[in-house]
């Protein structure tokens, strides 16, 4: 039952946070937070990461079903371990939080905009962070899982 609060943390400040850009921010607007690197800047997406598949909004929402039930069958039959438990509640939270903008609006709020050097991060949202958070955390716990099983085969 944690975990499931954990993602629903997730989704009510994602939630919380593109609310609050909507309502106190013009599209298109920019924050300086910390000069040339960090700004909030109000954008809208209607496709996935990096704004790649623009327009395909029932595809979308078509494979994030999927994936928050495939989610959801393996936190509840599989995940035992407390680092793949908390990647797929942040897997869970995000991909919510990004389902949800996405079958009542058409589009995602995005708006946390990371400046380095030349290059401009594409604009993301706390449903992004937690989602790139959680798939990482699995690659770690799978790579740790992985070193496991050859230690104890030696």
């Amino acid at each position: 039952m944690f975990y499931y609060l954990v993602a629903l943390l997730i989704f009510a400040v994602d939630q919380a946070t593109k609310w609050l850009i909507v309502k106190k921010m013009e599209l298109g607007q920019s924050i300086s937070i910390i000069d040339q690197v960090f700004y909030i800047t109000s954008h809208r997406n209607r496709g996935a990461a990096f704004g790649i598949l623009q327009d395909q909004r029932y595809f979308f929402i078509i494979i994030t079903i999927i994936v928050v039930g495939a989610v959801i069958y393996y936190l509840q039959k599989h995940a035992h371990d407390t680092l793949l438990k908390t990647a797929l509640a942040l897997v869970l939270g995000g991909a919510v939080g990004n389902f949800i903008d996405r079958l009542l609006h058409g589009e995602v709020v995005d708006f946390l905009d990371v400046k380095i050097g030349s290059y401009d991060f594409p604009i993301f949202n706390v449903a992004d962070s937690a989602l790139v958070i959680g798939v990482g955390l699995i690659f770690i716990q799978s790579f740790m899982e992985s070193k496991k099983k050859e230690t104890e085969n030696e």
